[in-house]
């Protein structure tokens, strides 16, 4: 080998030298207007924006039932009806999310999302002059058309996080999005008994403002990844869902059902829990009973943010907690059969069982996130969340049922179907050690 040729190599091997680049890659993140700060605060812009949209998805129900008991007074309807107000809502959301989540993966995320917060608000807006006018079925239609408008919003916004982000990024992404739609569930009851005090059917008129805000960070705040592929006639689209759940049919369906009846029992138990409180020996009515139902969200907002944030794709770690959460729901509301006379007793049991839906929600978002391809993410996961919305929309009138027999049939009941729960995910939902 000729000198030349070494110096030559030596020369090229000088040159491509990361060191000055590193350099000035480090100096640019750590600069005030540096690109790695720019990319942060960017993340950090899009991970509010998409926050936001299961925000006033849970806002949307969860504000209304502090005035649940008033707004039955007021229009003279039986508690059936009054339960409907937010049924209602969740059955039409439940039913049209298969097709918004089939409509984001043909077209966009984005093209289904942003028309629907449209309808979504526009729809509080009419329900709020049902109220206004004392009208049952102005107000119920109203809360049908929601229900439309919010299936094609944060079903799609967990799919979005699907195609923005990888790995741990998305955990975390999924986690939030979590603690987001748990933080609506803490805040809403009080931010519902707080406009209750200007008039009781305020919270309708307020609701539309929050849709707005987050229509504007979705539009502005959130670029979307390309299409990369053409998408798939319609025949040949169920073909790959079919295929996915002939699969994975056993742990997905598993995972929809622990899913959904967590919720069920979340929603559930704060119409028992509203109920309850105003009346004797309680008496806790307005902002008071606003802040008490938000001690049981409260943990399951904190634990879903934090469960969220350490999961990142570690399937083994996964397993442990949707195991843990579901035993903490087993055994909270066990005790609860015994227990719920004593209110701070009961609330602290509804509390740890609100912490095992913390851990088993984030979990279960980022393995059936994770399940599939980003052409059928969509219908994945909006399947999932439909199944949600059923549990959302049966929790309140069974309860409501169960509450006029006994209160010991609605404890029996509910720790008895997160056994069933525990026992399905424990033996069919064995994720890899790395979930995809």
């Amino acid at each position: 080998m000729s000198a030349t040729t070494k110096s030559r190599r030596k020369l090229s091997v000088s040159f491509t030298s990361d060191i000055g680049t590193d350099t000035r890659e480090s100096e640019s993140a750590s600069s005030p207007g540096g690109r790695g700060q720019g990319k942060g605060q960017s993340k950090i812009r899009e991970y509010v924006a998409l926050s936001t949209v299961p925000l006033v998805l849970v806002l949307g129900n969860s504000m209304l039932v502090p005035i649940l008991p008033t707004l039955r007074n007021e229009l003279g309807i039986s508690q059936f009806q009054t339960s409907l107000v937010i049924s209602l809502f969740s059955v039409c959301a439940a039913l049209i999310i298969p097709l918004a989540g089939y409509l984001s993966d043909r077209f966009s995320r984005k093209a289904v999302i942003i028309p629907s917060l449209v309808v979504y608000g526009s729809a509080g807006v009419l329900a709020g002059f049902g109220a206004v006018w004392d009208s049952y079925g102005v107000l119920i239609a109203a809360r049908a058309l929601q229900g439309i408008g919010a299936a094609g919003t944060a079903p799609i916004a967990m799919a979005l996080v699907g195609d923005l982000y990888k790995d741990g990024q998305e955990s975390q992404a999924l986690g939030l999005i979590e603690a987001s739609n748990g933080a609506g569930k803490v805040v809403s009851p009080i931010l519902g008994s707080l406009l209750a005090l200007i008039v009781w059917y305020a919270a309708f008129f307020a609701f539309p403002v929050f849709c707005l805000l987050s229509l504007l960070g979705v539009i502005f705040l959130i670029k979307e990844p390309k299409r990369q592929d053409e998408p798939q006639p319609i025949s040949g689209y169920l073909r790959s869902v079919r295929q996915i759940f002939a699969k994975r049919g056993r742990w997905l369906i598993s995972s929809f059902f622990a899913g959904s009846l967590a919720l069920f029992i979340l929603f559930g138990v704060l119409f028992f829990l509203s109920d309850i409180l105003e009346k004797p020996p309680y008496s806790i009515e307005g902002v008071r009973k606003g802040f008490v139902l938000a001690i049981p969200l409260f943990g399951m907002v904190t634990t879903a943010y934090i469960t969220g944030t350490v999961i990142r794709k570690n399937g083994v770690l996964i397993r442990w907690l949707m195991n843990i959460g579901l035993a903490l729901m087993v055994v909270s509301l066990a005790l609860a059969i015994w227990f719920n006379a004593n209110l701070y007793v009961f609330i602290g049991l509804l509390t740890v069982s609100s912490i095992g839906t913390g851990l088993l929600l984030p979990c279960l978002n980022t393995m059936i996130t994770g399940a599939v391809d980003k052409a059928e993410r969509g219908m994945i996961t909006s399947l999932y969340s439909s199944l949600r919305f059923f549990g959302v929309a049966f929790g309140p009138p069974l309860f409501g049922w169960m509450m006029a027999k006994s209160h010991t049939i609605v404890f029996v009941t509910v720790s008895a179907l997160s056994l069933i729960a525990l026992a399905l995910v424990f033996f069919l939902v064995k994720p890899g050690k790395q979930v995809q």
